[in-house]
């Protein structure tokens, strides 16, 4: 006689056990993918900053030129307005010598 067991197989056991690995699985991959678009999300904001910084450094160094230019311009100008205030002194100490010299 063949015997009859009352006894449930182990594949439901198991079956009820996969849903609950599997929704762990779930669980897992959504904080995954979580993680993932973060990860996305950030690499694009450090993109703009970059992009923004770079734009910023250039603006920078194109101020820089130009500041430069202007202080050579400056400088030229300094240089050229001190020769002449020796000039003058030059001319008015002769000028003065030449006064004093009538006064003897």
């Amino acid at each position: 006689m063949s015997q009859v067991s009352a006894e449930p197989e182990a594949k439901p056991e198991a079956t009820e056990h996969a849903p609950a690995a599997l929704a762990l699985s779930v669980d897992e991959f959504a904080a995954l993918e979580e993680r993932v678009l973060r990860a996305v999300n950030l690499v694009k904001r450090e993109r703009v900053a970059r992009t923004s910084a770079e734009e910023q450094a250039a603006q920078a160094e194109a101020k820089l030129a130009e500041q430069s230019l202007r202080a050579e311009q400056l400088q030229g100008e300094v240089n050229t307005l001190r020769a002449e205030r020796d000039h003058v002194r030059q001319r008015v100490e002769r000028l003065l010598s030449q006064l004093d010299a009538l006064e003897v």
